[in-house]
């Protein structure tokens, strides 16, 4: 009796395009999705903080500067940390020169972490235009982004991107842009044999992954939303806190989220790990230790000291509490 393989199929109904004659992708609809949410739950949390008093028009500035922000910090930390950063230092035009090779390409790398540095430097600036404090704006702010994260996250699902390592779980899923891997490897045959998957030397196969976009929608898009929006929020008139509060959990919860769901995610191939310290670091397709840790864990953790110390700074010099 033949054994029935432990994963799923990705959907075959999913496509990319809305319309397939038309160049719309649910990817662009889910990151408009994303900012209209964000920008709808800023207008509530604003319309309840009295000393901001800001009004739509404000809001809607506020937001310019840090999606300006946003996009070229992403950009640029994409090209420095997780490209050729020296053709891009030495060439900093081509950072968002978005032809290649005759084709228009966009701009095809973003990285997470360098958005969030480029979003508070435009909220900062926009802070400093405006004179109103910059703790209390991210405080506002990032109560509502893990939400709009969501819908970004299940862009890149349906989009069959940044999938995650092979896996064995019965959730795990076959994406059909995924890198296939030939079975003249032993290591290839090996996790082939144990899944029951079929094959004859030479064969290339598409191996079940994590899905690590719907990991990553779940916990640092809805869960960390919960935890913001309706255990953090409410401390802050209750409790007294102090202005920048909410912004370091954010920082801190992120950080824990996205550094643990990294062990579901495949480093990028021309990097690998940062540290290696544990076994089979050379193959870092499938999850073989701890102690190996991609260059998106070592952010992850700059990311949680940065609001452990912002923590530690707003209570020890008492910045300003909420009124």
């Amino acid at each position: 009796m033949q054994s029935i393989p432990l994963y799923i199929e990705y959907p075959s109904w999913i496509h990319p395009e809305v319309v397939p004659f038309l160049p719309i992708r649910w990817y662009a609809i889910m990151y408009l999705v994303a900012f209209y949410i964000t920008y709808r739950l800023v207008l509530i949390e604003i319309r309840k903080d009295n000393v901001l008093s800001m009004k739509k028009e404000e809001v809607q500035d506020l937001f310019f500067y840090c999606i300006i922000g946003l996009v070229i910090g992403a950009r640029v930390f994409s090209c420095l940390f997780y490209n050729d950063g020296y053709y891009y230092l030495t060439h900093p035009w081509m950072m968002f020169w978005p032809f290649e090779n005759g084709s228009f390409v966009g701009l095809p790398g973003m990285s997470y972490h360098g958005g969030v540095v480029g979003c508070f430097i435009g909220g900062l600036i926009y802070a400093h235009k405006t004179k109103r404090s910059i703790l209390r704006i991210t405080d506002a702010i990032v109560t509502a982004i893990p939400l709009g994260y969501t819908f970004g996250r299940l862009g890149n699902f349906i989009n069959g991107e940044l999938y995650g390592r092979i896996s064995f779980l019965p959730f795990a899923m076959v994406f059909p842009n995924a890198e296939r891997f030939s079975t003249t490897y032993s290591w290839v045959r090996d996790i082939a044999d144990k899944m029951h998957i079929e094959y004859a030397y030479g064969d290339l196969i598409n191996f079940p992954r994590h899905p690590a976009q719907l990991y990553e929608a779940l916990f640092e898009g809805i869960v960390l939303f919960f935890i913001l929006w309706f255990v953090i929020r409410p401390l802050k008139i209750r409790k007294n806190l102090r202005q920048g509060t909410i912004f370091s959990f954010y920082l801190m919860g992120y950080g824990i989220f996205r550094f643990f769901i990294e062990y579901f995610r495949q480093p990028d191939d021309n990097i690998g790990y940062v540290i290696a310290l544990g076994e089979n670091s050379w193959n870092i397709h499938v999850f073989s230790s701890f102690l190996n840790i991609s260059k998106g864990q070592i952010f992850c953790l700059l990311m949680v000291l940065s609001g452990a110390l912002l923590l530690f700074v707003v209570n020890k010099f008492r910045i300003t509490k909420y009124d």
